[in-house]
């Protein structure tokens, strides 16, 4: 039996740059803000095992984080075996994949539920596209975040984007089961929920 529509639950993570640059709150207040309710709120120092199975290992995946950085290099004119050894993407992508798990294992991160309308949805078009640079103004990594692919590449380091959002209801399910226990993930009832549709 499906959930009702207000029901739809999605996982947000604040990544440490956001955690570092204390923007927690104003995060959250987006998410509140617009007529979604945190359902579980937690601080954690994960390990970068932890994050490593949060990440997929699929080599379709992989290999796509690959040709992204294939692209940005090629945009921008730089030379991507020179600097990064190789063409072969795969190879690539398990080395910009390690950038990403030494980067959000190396800080606090906020994790949380929401719920609301559309959830998964919502919580990606308040969090902007990935590469701050292509992030409308009024989004959290739009307006918070400067950083940028190429620069990212050139200094061997993941991009810092601030959040992660669930793509689809499915990555949803699976994050939010992977990140919280059932009985850290609450229902409540918001006085104002009545009145944001």
């Amino acid at each position: 039996m499906n959930k009702h529509p207000k029901q739809e639950r999605t996982f947000m993570l604040i990544k440490p740059d956001g955690v570092g640059r204390g923007l927690i709150g104003d995060i959250i207040k987006r998410i509140e803000s617009r007529g979604l309710k945190i359902i579980a709120l937690k601080m954690e120092w994960a390990s970068r095992e932890k994050i490593d199975g949060h990440y997929s290992q699929d080599e379709r995946w992989i290999t796509r984080l690959g040709e992204k950085t294939a692209e940005i290099y090629e945009k921008y004119g730089y030379d991507l075996e020179k600097e990064l050894g190789t063409t072969d993407l795969n190879k690539i992508g398990q080395t910009v994949r390690g950038w990403l798990l030494d980067f959000m294992s190396r800080g606090p991160v906020v994790k949380m539920v929401v719920e609301g309308i559309h959830a998964v949805d919502m919580v990606r078009k308040i969090a902007g596209a990935t590469l701050p640079s292509l992030a409308d103004m009024g989004t959290i990594r739009g307006d918070y975040s400067v950083d940028s692919p190429a620069l990212a590449n050139f200094e061997k380091r993941a991009v810092y984007n601030l959040v992660h959002a669930s793509e689809t209801p499915q990555e949803a399910k699976h994050e939010i089961s992977y990140w919280f226990d059932l009985k850290e993930i609450h229902s409540y009832d918001r006085r104002d929920f009545d009145f944001v549709i």
